[in-house]
């Protein structure tokens, strides 16, 4: 990716310069309060054609079907959307076509990680410029060995610092090899423009203990994953970004007014019918697995990029048991 033009850094130092009071989509509200992303978010996936090429047709029709679903908003370019496999083009196009097709009071979260703070801070600021409302960055990981507290609290802080939208922090270990440590989250919870974050662990009591040390900061905690969403709840989480939405979100998004409810009887009932189908489409057969149940159930999963691939007929036939077995399919 080319580095910012000077037009760029005019327009971002221009935006720290006039404070931290913009609201709309930046920093924080006019009483001081930072943005709310309470809610439920499906990770969108990436559709690709037969070539390999990305299918923004697609994209739209599966984005149009999921329009009368209450989600909170929309993550793009995260995990699930296959982001290391896209070009910096791509990676943009693909939020400018979200914005465009998903209504204006639906949040956009955009993937911008990357691996130095630099590139992470250009792509930031260049998803802002394409619609997201916030940015979601993900830990650095290729040199995990001296990803410490103080590297990370840095390289956090720089990105927040320069982007002209809210900073939330992601923490997927299954795929980085690395926690973000509860100590920097604490320390990061106090920026004006950290907003939140997303963690995928599956901990809950690393996610209760963030809420907990957070508590005196105007921050939120989004759990990363379906399958600890009541879980993550009753700890104080005020929402989740759920690969299994893509297929199940009506059902995610009715675990989530349960719980807000106080209904935790029935919510503990659908919350257990969620457990196999979510692990499917996660660790067990990961993004081609959700991409087959996305076909299955009306939208458009399609191929992955490689060097991902397929699923073997044993493995579809196993990934079809966890959904039917709980009266899914």
């Amino acid at each position: 990716m080319e580095m910012l033009g000077p037009r760029v850094w005019a327009s971002v130092k221009q935006g720290l310069s006039r404070g931290l009071s913009r609201n709309v989509k930046g920093w924080a509200s006019g009483d001081g309060r930072k943005v709310d992303i309470a809610g439920i978010y499906p990770p969108v996936t990436t559709p690709f054609t037969a070539t390999a090429e990305v299918d923004y047709g697609k994209l739209e029709e599966n984005l149009y079907k999921m329009g009368t679903i209450p989600f909170r908003g929309f993550v793009v370019q995260g995990s699930t959307g296959e982001f290391p496999f896209l070009t910096s083009r791509e990676r943009l196009e693909v939020v400018s076509r979200v914005r465009q097709v998903i209504p204006k009071d639906k949040l956009l979260l955009a993937g911008s990680g990357c691996e130095s703070t630099q590139a992470t801070v250009e792509m930031t600021v260049s998803m802002a410029q394409v619609g997201a409302d916030a940015a979601m960055v993900v830990t650095p990981c290729y040199f995990r060995g001296r990803m410490n507290s103080a590297a990370l609290i840095h390289h956090y802080t720089k990105v927040a610092d320069l982007s002209p939208i809210p900073v939330v922090l992601y923490s997927v270990p299954a795929n980085t090899g690395l926690d973000l440590p509860v100590d920097a989250v604490v320390k990061l919870s106090q920026h004006p423009n950290i907003v939140g974050m997303k963690d995928s662990g599956g901990d809950v009591t690393r996610i209760g203990l963030i809420v907990h040390k957070t508590s005196k900061q105007d921050f939120q905690v989004l759990a990363g994953s379906a399958g600890f969403l009541m879980a993550s709840y009753a700890l104080g989480a005020v929402g989740g970004v759920c690969a299994l939405a893509n297929v199940l979100g009506a059902q995610v998004c009715q675990l989530e007014r349960l719980c807000l409810t106080g209904q935790w009887e029935a919510a503990q009932k659908l919350q257990h019918r969620l457990i196999e189908p979510n692990a499917a489409v996660t660790r067990r057969f990961g993004i081609p697995g959700l991409k087959k149940t996305m076909d299955w159930f009306g939208y458009y999963g399609g191929p992955c990029r490689a060097p991902l691939q397929e699923l073997s007929p044993a493995e579809e036939e196993a990934l079809r048991l966890d959904f039917s077995s709980n009266g899914w399919l």
